[in-house]
């Protein structure tokens, strides 16, 4: 491995914050290359009437640099 560039996004999903990550990783592989690590900063959910509502996590994905 060589160079990882580390980017912070968060995901968001109505299921699960293992989904939430999912998605995030899905999203971000649409545009960006050699996805090598994501790491899981916070993990939050919001909350209506007394349930969760939507399950968000704040990711560090990593991806290896092209010249």
């Amino acid at each position: 491995m060589g160079v990882i560039i580390v980017r912070e996004m968060v995901g968001t999903s109505p299921t699960s914050w293992s989904d939430a990550a999912r998605k995030a990783v899905a999203t971000a592989s649409r545009t960006v290359r050699n996805i090598r690590t994501v790491e899981v900063v916070k993990s939050m959910a919001v909350v209506e009437d007394g349930e969760i509502v939507e399950y968000q996590v704040d990711l560090k994905i990593g991806f290896e640099y092209e010249d």
